[in-house]
């Protein structure tokens, strides 16, 4: 039977601004399976970093704030834990790898001291058995010379290499949740491929649970076994990964996988999704996306909810509104 780790529910993350409060993170929810991966996907400004770092703790106080929900990792409610008390799970229980690892890493310090510095803190370990741990650890995501890479300063080592770095740092305490933002950004297609295939195998040998937030619907259909679709701060679709690249119900979610470049469409002009994200201090009343929409309808003036149309496949847009009104009359 699946073990869920994580239990988003209705998570609320507000920025309080000059111009108004922005609803950065605006009634999300989902779980994360023990060994299974969640992918969340969406246009840049979705939601989708916020989310993470609310998960985390990380959101800055002011002027953000958690305005309403819950997020139980297995049974302790992390919204409701002190601040020590989500550091001692940060980087131990959860992991995170940022977005940049030119800007998540420290320069004045060799990758080995700050893999070091995580096992020394939450294991306990002294300087020389966590320094040899930080060693086996750039070995297992398949960095050459491990040795001597752990004297390296992060400026000496490739994109791809501190990215692997990154990696190594995040599992150093073995998580039971990996959160990965962006893993691959500005890494060509081979050493993209190389990430992916550390985060897989790490996974199946750790058991850990992966939510893996990314733009690239191509990597979502390699890793993901659950997809999440974002849109201006909601969740405007769901489902398992074969049914929502195979049939997925929301305009949005068509005009993402219809701007993805195929083989036989190369000759082709792509599909773009016309207008822009609205002002998410300005959100519509009614559906967000209804203004870039070319199915609106007058039912899309009102606020729509997500609805279960197939089986955990979840949707929130007015066209199944009006599907579920007419079967329940």
């Amino acid at each position: 039977m699946p073990n869920t780790i994580l239990r988003v529910c209705d998570l609320k993350t507000y920025f309080d601004t000059e111009s108004g409060v922005v609803r950065a993170v605006d009634g999300v929810s989902f779980e994360v399976e023990t060994g299974k991966t969640l992918g969340i996907v969406g246009e840049s400004g979705c939601g989708k970093s916020m989310t993470a770092y609310s998960i985390l703790g990380l959101i800055p106080q002011p002027p953000g704030r958690i305005a309403g929900g819950e997020v139980f990792f297995e049974d302790r409610d992390l919204l409701q834990l002190t601040s020590r008390q989500i550091r001692d799970i940060r980087g131990n229980d959860i992991a995170m790898i940022f977005q940049e690892p030119m800007t998540s890493l420290n320069p004045v310090f060799t990758v080995g001291e700050q893999i070091a510095e995580a096992i020394r803190l939450h294991r306990g370990a002294d300087r020389k058995e966590a320094w040899r741990r930080a060693v086996e650890l750039l070995d297992l995501v398949d960095i050459p010379l491990p040795e001597e890479r752990a004297g390296s300063y992060p400026h000496e080592l490739s994109g791809g290499m501190r990215q692997r770095a990154m990696i190594a740092m995040a599992i150093s305490c073995d998580p039971k949740l990996l959160i990965a933002d962006e893993p691959t950004t500005a890494l060509d297609v081979t050493i993209q491929a190389q990430i992916l295939d550390v985060l897989r195998r790490l996974q199946e040998e750790l058991g850990m649970g992966l939510m893996l937030i990314t733009h690239d619907l191509g990597i979502v259909a390699e890793m993901a076994h659950e997809v999440l679709v974002m849109y201006a701060g909601q969740v405007v679709e769901q489902a398992d990964v074969k049914t929502l690249f195979g049939s997925p119900r929301h305009p949005y979610t068509r005009g993402l996988l219809a701007s993805v470049p195929t083989m036989s469409s190369s000759t082709e002009e792509l599909l773009t999704i016309e207008g822009t994200v609205p002002d998410p201090v300005r959100f519509p009343a009614g559906c967000r996306f209804a203004p870039r929409c070319d199915f609106a309808a007058e039912v899309c003036d009102r606020p729509q909810a997500l609805l279960d149309v197939e089986g955990h496949h979840v949707v929130r847009c007015g066209e199944w509104q009006r599907v579920s009104q007419k079967d329940m009359a």
